[in-house]
């Protein structure tokens, strides 16, 4: 059996550490990355049998690949906090673990997305998957602020069971989240973004919120349905607004 560390970054995630960590007690280390959490998170997670690494946080992707070569074991498995590996998932890690395939150094998984205690089978989120088990010499996770996924070229496969992801519990929250991500995805966007124009500020917001709701069947979820299809419109209108800013202050 091939050993495994678990790895969850975490920043102020009293609200979910315990049970995140609870969903990866198999593996044979558990990493917690911590950005200076300033609520319970560490001593909820002291509780188990896990290592504390702290460092300042940049972006997601910086931080998790700082993390990665402290890893002890060759197979990694990243965990964000608000996720969680089910005991059908757990045992099909295991299994991959017990006589992992030459040929192979990662593998996507799907995610089973939740909003606002609401499972969403539709607007966009229904074939949400990330690279979340993999090798640690063969993988490290693309250098941009916002949605980075690994990057590797060895070969990938896909799991057949899903995590659990407990992505948001208000609305507020959301909102606060794809702010945030607005001001980052500005700088990704700036050296690719030519000038900007009435279609970034209005079409793309536009489409982006029928893609969503009409496209990929956000009507089929609900008011939870409409709410993130505007809310993902809202936020390619920021992700613009935020590079206007941030180019006109390279002005001043």
């Amino acid at each position: 059996m091939e050993k495994l560390t678990a790895i969850i970054p975490v920043y102020n995630e009293a609200h979910h550490i315990e049970a995140a960590i609870q969903s990866v007690l198999f593996a044979d280390e558990i990493l917690i990355v911590d950005s200076f959490s300033t609520d319970e998170t560490l001593s909820i997670a002291r509780k188990f049998p896990v290592k504390i690494l702290q460092r300042e946080y940049e972006y997601s992707a910086s931080q998790k690949n700082w993390a990665i070569p402290q890893a002890t074991h060759n197979w990694i498995f990243i965990l964000d906090a608000d996720e969680r590996v089910t005991p059908q998932l757990q045992e099909e890690i295991q299994k991959i673990l017990s006589n992992p395939p030459q040929d192979l150094v990662g593998y996507w998984v799907y995610r089973n997305n939740h909003f606002i205690d609401k499972k969403i089978k539709y607007s966009g989120w229904q074939n949400d998957k990330v690279i979340r088990l993999f090798k640690k010499d063969f993988c490290r996770y693309k250098d941009q602020h916002v949605h980075a996924e690994i990057s590797t070229t060895g070969k990938l496969d896909y799991l057949h069971h899903t995590l659990q992801h407990y992505s948001f519990s208000s609305i507020q929250q959301f909102t606060a989240k794809l702010n945030k991500y607005a001001v980052w995805q500005a700088k990704d966007y700036d050296a690719r973004t030519g000038k900007l124009t009435p279609y970034h500020f209005i079409g793309k917001p536009l489409w982006r919120f029928i893609k969503h709701y009409a496209i990929q069947q956000g009507i089929r979820d609900g008011v939870p349905g409409l709410t993130i299809s505007y809310l993902h419109a809202y936020a390619v209108f920021m992700r613009y607004v935020n590079l206007w800013i941030l180019r006109n202050s390279k002005k001043t």
